[in-house]
């Protein structure tokens, strides 16, 4: 008798147990669920963010051209968003760590709102420069960057964080291509109308469909190393202090470096295609909306894959390399035929380079870090940004578009034969 109520005390233990294995695998498929969902929001929000700012930048040389500012003007409008954008990057990733995603997101599309209200007001070159005021908080991408980081698996993260180059690619040729038919049909200010009522709507995105800590409870962990609660937004010690972990200051510089030659020929792009090239204005919206295909298929489908095949050391490398071959083509080129052959390897190295260096990085810091270190590389552009016409106007001036080639073969040369002689450690941080 006892052993048939031992039998029966077992097999209800067992069914209790299965019971809640199955519990907690379908608990698991439901949050597996919730999680693309909100990286699919994540992805929306930086397509319409990106979508509306390449819609103005269109149009913003004909506004500020319509409000009596120069040449000489418009490059220091340029210096002025760039200079607040690599500011604020950083300090954007501070608040992502310390207030949570959703409120850093908020911020971004608040932060939007308030640039294209104060973009469609300007009716003087102060009230035109005070405008870029807000931009210092326009960081959708490395919001959405940051969602993706703290919702996947280190295993998935260069994929998914991938895919973002098809939001980019989208906000390139429909933000572009929209900006230049509502400027043109309904006048100049109407594309900031658009921006201002789709920032809004951004807005209300995130506040009802990003969760109020995207992060997995597993994941909050502290460690001895983060203090990103600690200290205040804007502590540069706390911000600095993430350069200090092991591989970290050496993928950020060869980030920077890597791709600054290419970054500051794009900055010239505009004059290089009217000089060199000699295309009028619609044929260089083409080629713009080229870059943007190229893009979408290189980090939509190429990358993906590569990542799930290949170590993030050796695509490193890789990026590398096709990047010093690209600054060879660059060099010897002289048609536009010539450079949408090159554009596809650039396109390549440029992606890769980007999504594989903000991948090892963001593993490379504790968990809760990860929006500093985001931050830190978003800086990256608006630093190029900030030197880019000064030096790279110096260049073109001096030396010729092929310049630009010869720095871009020399600089990844180099890098490539410090990234074959030195073991850069790309240890994930245990959190």
């Amino acid at each position: 008798m006892s052993t048939m109520k031992a039998k029966a005390s077992s097999g209800g233990e067992e069914e209790a147990s299965g019971m809640k294995s199955e519990t907690l695998a379908e608990s698991d498929r439901l949050g597996e669920v919730k999680r693309g969902q909100v990286i699919l929001v994540a992805y929306l929000i930086a397509t319409l963010e990106l979508t509306f700012l390449f819609m103005q930048l269109g149009v913003m040389p004909y506004l500020a051209k319509s409000l009596g500012l120069d040449s000489v003007g418009f490059g220091y409008l340029q210096t002025t968003f760039g200079v607040l954008q690599l500011v604020g990057g950083p300090i954007f990733g501070r608040f992502a760590d310390q207030f949570g995603t959703r409120a850093a997101l908020i911020l971004s599309c608040a932060s939007g709102s308030a640039f294209f209200l104060l973009t469609s007001i300007s009716t003087s070159i102060p009230l035109l420069f005070l405008s870029r005021l807000p931009t210092v908080f326009m960081h959708g991408l490395p919001g959405a960057q940051k969602v993706i980081t703290d919702l996947t698996t280190p295993s998935q993260r260069a994929d998914a964080l991938g895919k973002l180059g098809l939001c980019f690619g989208i906000g390139i040729i429909v933000g572009s291509a929209l900006g230049g038919v509502l400027s043109t049909k309904f006048g100049i200010f109407v594309p900031t109308y658009v921006g201002l009522v789709g920032n809004l709507i951004n807005t209300l995105i995130a506040m009802v469909w990003i969760p109020l800590q995207a992060k997995p409870k597993s994941d909050h962990h502290v460690t001895e190393h983060s203090t990103s609660q600690s200290g205040s937004v804007f502590s540069i010690r706390e911000i600095l202090r993430l350069m200090k972990f092991p591989g970290v200051m050496e993928v950020f510089i060869i980030k920077v470096f890597a791709g600054l030659p290419i970054g500051l020929f794009l900055i010239m792009f505009s004059i290089i295609s009217m000089d060199f090239f000699g295309l009028e204005a619609v044929e260089s919206g083409y080629l713009m909306s080229y870059f943007g295909v190229l893009q979408m298929v290189v980090q939509g489908l190429v990358i993906g894959k590569l990542t799930n095949h290949c170590t993030e050391r050796t695509l490193l490398r890789l990026s590398i390399f096709v990047f010093a071959g690209v600054g060879l083509g660059m060099a010897l080129m002289r048609t536009v035929w010539h450079y949408c052959i090159v554009a596809v390897p650039l396109v390549f190295a440029f992606s890769m380079l980007g999504t594989i260096t903000d991948s090892i990085l963001t593993k490379a810091v504790p968990s809760s870090d990860t929006g500093t270190m985001l931050g830190i590389c978003a800086s990256v552009q608006p630093l190029t940004r900030t030197v880019g016409p000064t030096i790279g106007g110096i260049l073109y001036k001096q030396f010729g578009v092929s310049s630009f080639g010869y720095l871009q073969l020399i600089v990844n040369i180099g890098l490539f034969v410090y990234l074959l002689k030195s073991e850069i450690p790309l240890s994930e941080m245990k959190s």
